[in-house]
């Protein structure tokens, strides 16, 4: 008996020591997400770099959209050098990690002002590094836990991740009005630490793919099986779902890029961004992601997906009053707190949204490509950005990006009809 209640104590032990290293992985993966390019933008332009210029950098990030052309490759062979000693995913993991730091290290030694190639060559890298270390943080958890764990592992996970948005927002900004832009990304390389400790601390999963002696037959499975299984369960409709999808945070992502230049030509100083838009605003958007979950578990996928599609892209409509206005701090903190509920909301619901269409067989490698594709056309769009608002300036540019909330809400409601459809049908034989 005694020696039982030993086992499930150390058990409990185990399982928390996990969550705690997903506490700290969510924090390595978030980390460097805003200074891929959204914090960076800030620094480009204080530094006098052109909105067009800026909406093209943009595309340093386009390897979050990209992932999943290398996902399957990573979970099948080992990491170089780090592979054999630590394993595979934790190998990948600390390689990584080491990337994302020795990146920002490159770009907090650059001078955008004078040398922008520099700056793009290691926000590229970075983006790159970043993107694959999500790729092996969403593995190890999918692989280390069992299913009825993967609630807690991704609650631990998104915490983490919140506060290192913190850090690599408000904690960037502050250090850079007080110091320099060089040693807020210095700062956040050091941070870097706490994910490769986690890597470091962290039990390697048993189990993994063996790529046997035709490796190009595993390779071809590894991308085929995935799309194969996706397409076969949603059938006519699998291209509906991708084009919701593919739009639903697309608002976001092309008004995103606009955001920071539109408050430093408003006036605002660095601190007045980092106190509305990643300090109070950080609470706000918690509120929504909470509101989104209660309203998914309570009303439905669908209306909630719905609601959080028309919330998020005319929440844009704040930000085109803002640029109206001027330099106005009730306005600002108004349209920040309107902008990050209605995201938290809709990310919540989206999330939820591409977990229904995963396969458990196929997680990883579905949920890899959905991310992916969720968020690539917005990153296109947004690279012309900067030209939009220099043609058009920033009010007439956040009303339109407002209006990509109409098609948004249509297909939402042709996929709601569609599921109740065939909800209803798959009910018929049981009720019979």
């Amino acid at each position: 008996m005694q020696a039982e209640s030993q086992r499930k104590s150390k058990l409990r032990l185990f399982a928390d020591r996990k969550l705690a290293l997903m506490l700290a992985l969510g924090f390595s993966s978030g980390l460097p997400f805003l200074l891929v390019f959204s914090t960076q933008s800030a620094w480009l332009r204080q530094a006098g770099v052109s909105r067009q210029h800026i909406g093209l950098m943009s595309w340093v990030a386009l390897a979050y959209s990209f992932k999943f052309l290398w996902a399957p490759l990573l979970d099948r062979y080992d990491a170089p050098l780090l592979g054999r000693w630590l394993g595979r995913r934790r190998g990948w993991m600390a390689l990584t990690q080491f990337g994302v730091a020795f990146c920002l290290v490159g770009v907090a030694f650059g001078d955008p002002a004078h040398n922008l190639a520099w700056t793009i060559a290691f926000a590229f890298c970075l983006g790159f590094s970043s993107a694959t270390q999500d790729i092996m943080i969403d593995g190890w958890r999918i692989a280390i836990a069992p299913p009825e764990e993967q609630g807690e592992m991704s609650a631990a996970s998104q915490i983490g991740y919140k506060f290192a948005i913190l850090c690599a927002g408000a904690g960037a900004l502050y250090i850079a009005k007080f110091e320099s832009w060089r040693a807020a990304y210095l700062a956040m390389a050091c941070l870097m630490a706490v994910g490769l400790g986690a890597s470091l601390l962290a039990p390697e999963p048993a189990a993994h793919i063996v790529a046997g002696p035709e490796r190009h037959i595993n390779v071809i499975a590894a991308y085929r099986d995935p799309l194969k299984d996706f397409f076969q369960r949603n059938g006519r409709f699998a291209l509906l779902f991708l084009a919701l999808l593919s739009i639903y945070r697309l608002p976001d992502f092309v008004s995103g890029v606009m955001a920071n230049p539109l408050y430093i030509d408003l006036g605002f100083s660095l601190a007045d961004i980092a106190n509305v838009t990643k300090l109070f605003g950080f609470w706000v958007g918690l509120g929504g992601i909470f509101a989104g979950g209660v309203a998914v578990t309570r009303f439905g996928l669908m209306p909630s997906l719905l609601i959080g599609g028309i919330a998020a892209s005319a929440s844009h409509l704040a930000l085109a009053a803002l640029a109206a206005r001027g330099a106005d701090i009730r306005m600002l903190t108004l349209s920040v707190c309107v902008e990050n509920f209605a995201g938290g909301f809709a990310g919540t619901a989206l999330i939820a949204f591409m977990s229904s269409l995963t396969s458990p067989l196929y997680a990883a490698a579905q949920y890899a490509l959905l991310s992916s594709l969720y968020a690539l056309p917005g990153k296109l769009l947004g690279g012309f950005s900067g030209f939009a608002v220099a043609a058009f300036g920033y009010p007439a540019f956040f009303i339109a990006t407002s209006c990509i909330g109409i098609p948004v809400a249509a297909i939402c409601v042709i996929v709601w009809r569609i599921q109740a459809r065939q909800e209803a049908a798959a009910s018929q034989p049981e009720a019979a």
